[in-house]
């Protein structure tokens, strides 16, 4: 039997008994909602099980108080009434360690209502639901839907359905590109979710203004927050976004833990799959491309470019300095100095760099005078 396989038994078995012990005390599971997305076609529902108690509230999702029928200004303060919600489900995520020592609950019966769909559905071995609904009838917009376990609580989740007539869009990195994080990257995500006080991160300068300017003159635009950190941090990010007032956005994370391939999964494949899923889940749309000089952006943006150059409107990485390039991956150069063709502007794909958000605002006016 594989490494591999032996971490994903032991990973199960103690799991398992987790849910009888919690069980026995009362317990229920909970659904934790978080922030779908699709086109007038098809969505997403993305949500995870975990085991609670029955007398911690889980807030619901209303969009009465959120304002969000529609996508006028992705940088309305719809993430902010997002992350409150993330706020009170996720108090002790202030200080988040209690985000990893949670009881997964996998194959959970959870009935979906999306518009006037039912869809009867089950948690995956590791509790997440991950639900592609097609024909859903939702117009372009935020919606809520509902998730209701065989057990526990219903709760409602948002979604955001992009416009048939977005021909732009953006995406973006977390750790390094827009969250300053000066800690050896095999250390951040511990030290991240673990240790630091959600009010204590720092957003690298002028980022939040330079996707506001982005997206100005495109108002139906949809923004993702593209990163291999887990789902785990969900909370807290949400409430990073909001503090530095980052345009809304549902976010693409992973999850941690064994694969039947291996003990951890590729941080590189999710971030490729996720980039393609977008591509095929909206056909018109050209992206906006953000990411740092750190690690695998550039080369990961490069082989997207490459394939499809039509799809890519803009490359912008943030240029680490030195210090942060050695806590990335060991050296004072940046990663994609690895590779010499790495130069995706040879495509037809402009690029720019900046070590900051004002940088690379400036280089973006530059390119579209």
């Amino acid at each position: 039997m594989a490494i591999a396989d032996i971490a994903r038994s032991i990973e199960e078995n103690i799991n398992r008994r987790g849910i009888v012990k919690w069980r026995q005390r009362g317990w229920l599971p909970q659904i934790i909602p978080f922030t779908g997305y699709g086109s007038t076609t098809a969505v997403k529902i993305l949500a995870r099980a975990l085991m609670a108690e029955p007398n911690e509230r889980q807030p619901l999702f209303d969009l009465r108080n959120l304002q969000m029928s529609s996508l006028r200004s992705p940088a309305i303060n719809t993430v902010r009434d997002i992350a409150e919600l993330a706020i009170e489900a996720g108090a002790e995520a202030q200080r988040g360690w209690r985000q990893f020592f949670t009881t997964q609950v996998g194959f959970l019966p959870v009935t979906v209502t999306v518009g006037e769909k039912r869809i009867e559905t089950r948690t995956d071995r590791n509790g997440y639901v991950d639900l592609l609904v097609e024909n859903h009838g939702l117009t372009p917009g935020w919606h809520e839907v509902e998730l209701i376990p065989a057990a526990g609580e219903p709760v409602k989740a948002p979604v955001m359905i992009v416009s048939p007539t977005a021909t732009k869009g953006l995406v973006s990195d977390i750790d390094d590109t827009i969250m300053v994080t000066w800690l050896p990257r095999a250390a951040l995500a511990a030290w991240n979710s673990f240790v630091v006080h959600t009010n204590s991160r720092k957003t690298v300068a002028g980022m939040s203004n330079f996707y506001r300017n982005i997206l100005s003159g495109h108002p139906d635009a949809p923004v993702f927050y593209l990163s291999t950190g887990a789902w785990n941090t969900f909370s807290t990010l949400e409430i990073f976004l909001s503090t530095f007032r980052f345009p809304v956005g549902p976010l693409l994370m992973t999850d941690w833990g064994p694969t039947p391939t291996g003990l951890f999964r590729s941080g590189q494949e999710h971030k490729k799959t996720q980039l393609r899923n977008l591509l095929i889940m909206f056909p018109n749309i050209t992206w906006t491309l953000v990411g740092d000089d750190g690690q695998h952006d550039p080369l990961i943006y490069d082989e997207l470019a490459r394939e499809h150059p039509s799809r890519v409107d803009v490359i912008a990485l943030r240029e680490l300095n030195p210090v942060e390039q050695v806590l990335s991956h060991g050296t004072p150069d940046p990663a994609e100095s690895v590779r010499e063709d790495s130069d995706i502007e040879r495509h037809g794909v402009p690029v720019i760099r900046g070590k900051d958000g004002h940088e690379l605002l400036g280089k973006f006016r530059n390119l579209h005078s």
